[in-house]
């Protein structure tokens, strides 16, 4: 029997979340539109993948951009399906409802009110079924997960890394931010949402020094203080980028970049999206789930401590209450480390440049 769903026009994926969990599912994404060519894949996420993601090339067709609904799009109690969204969304008359949103327990009974003929995703154990559906366990790479969803309805992965088009758009977006980038460009990020996943500042701003490149520190503007923290802590200049390029002008600036050096987050995943090499420095939990699948231009630094630095609490743990302290997890990784991986990647780069030996 094939996995192939007959007579499908209209698709509907669910993956309403922040940029790095939507590229994770690229791949899966580029698979079920692969699969159903002729279909188009409506993407239910929120206002930035609406942004982001109108007018740009890739598996995506058009977005629907949820309000808050507990546990679909946003994580916050209280906030149910709009029985007008829910009319509209019905009558769009999906053949097809994909479920790539996690375990399931709101996000089944969500794609279940769709009305589509077919329904497939995760599964948690408790969670609603859906026609087809895998496992939806602990410790398992985003990436791969979501194409086992996709290979239900007959995806195939044509790659597992995945790729995002940069256009004129986002291009002139930096252009009028920052001109011209200069050539043989670095950019550092050291923000990451949760504080746990933050490499100190002052070892970005070693590694930075120690790079003989231009810098750039990118972050937004709730991470400006990251931002100024590892400029600050620099001995030599460096440009400071805080909140002032948009999804699409970042991705621009990182497609100019020889490398990118950044904690476990969203933005390293744009900057491997866009073609660029990237160091990272990642917890070793979060490596399993989100970290890159090829190492040929991305390299992870971990770090394996497994209990909070403050109490003793769990970390790999799932099912542990997470303890209230913030401190980093990651601040054991030694900046040596990183300069290795930061040294090899350049290398060919800078020879390109006639630089060569301008690492220290």
């Amino acid at each position: 029997m094939t996995a192939l769903v007959d007579g499908v026009e209209r698709i509907a994926v669910l993956r309403a979340n922040a940029i790095g969990d939507y590229l994770m599912a690229v791949p899966a994404l580029e698979a079920i539109k692969r699969a159903y060519p002729g279909a188009r894949l409506t993407l239910l996420g929120t206002a930035w993948h609406a942004a982001f993601l109108t007018g740009r090339p890739g598996p995506v067709d058009d977005v629907v951009a949820l309000p808050p609904i507990t546990g679909v799009s946003t994580s916050e109690i209280g906030h149910p399906v709009p029985d007008e969204l829910g009319e509209e969304l019905r009558g769009r008359g999906f053949d097809l409802a994909v479920q790539i949103h996690g375990g399931g327990r709101y996000s089944n009974p969500f794609i279940g009110r769709l009305g589509a003929r077919v329904t497939a995703g995760l599964r948690a154990p408790g969670a609603e079924t859906l026609d087809r559906w895998v496992p939806y366990t602990d410790y398992h790479h985003e990436t791969l997960r979501f194409l086992q969803v996709a290979a239900l309805i007959g995806g195939i992965a044509d790659g597992l890394e995945p790729r995002v088009a940069v256009t004129g758009a986002d291009r002139a977006e930096l252009a009028r931010v920052l001109g011209e980038p200069p050539p043989g460009l670095v950019a550092v990020h050291p923000g990451a949402n949760d504080p746990r996943r933050r490499w100190p500042v002052e070892r970005f701003a070693e590694v930075a020094d120690r790079i003989d490149r231009p810098i750039a520190v990118t972050g937004t503007a709730q991470e400006k203080d990251l931002v100024m923290g590892v400029v600050g802590a620099m001995r030599r200049p460096a440009l400071p980028l805080v909140g002032a390029l948009g999804l699409g002008g970042l991705a621009a600036l990182y497609e100019r970049c020889d490398l990118v050096i950044a904690n476990d987050t969203g933005p390293r995943h744009l900057a491997a999206a866009v073609g660029t090499p990237t160091v990272a420095v990642y917890w070793c939990g979060n490596l399993i789930n989100a970290g890159p699948l090829s190492r040929t231009e991305h390299r992870p630094l971990i770090s394996w401590t497994t209990t909070c630095p403050v109490c003793g609490a769990s970390g790999v743990d799932v099912r542990a209450e997470r303890c209230p302290h913030d401190l980093s997890w990651v601040a054991d990784v030694p900046v040596e480390l990183v300069m290795e991986q930061v040294r090899d990647l350049l290398m060919g780069r800078l020879a390109g440049y006639g630089l060569l030996g301008g690492l220290t």
